[in-house]
């Protein structure tokens, strides 16, 4: 995964908030990396709403 590729929300791992459950299906593009705790790194990304979000790689699927 590369900043500025596009990229689909195809699940959620764990619960969410419901604006962030309703970016299931949507398309945004990667606009940075957040480091989780533990080992894991996050991808943060943008919609075409201006509003972001970080998911795990494995939540979403590049198009």
């Amino acid at each position: 995964m590369e900043i500025g590729q596009k990229v689909k929300v195809v699940r959620l791992r764990d619960r969410v908030s419901a604006p962030i459950a309703q970016k299931l299906g949507k398309v945004g593009v990667i606009e940075g990396y957040k480091v989780t705790d533990g080992a894991g790194i996050g991808v943060v990304v943008k919609f075409d709403d201006n509003t972001s979000t970080w998911f795990f790689e494995d939540e979403i699927k590049a198009i």
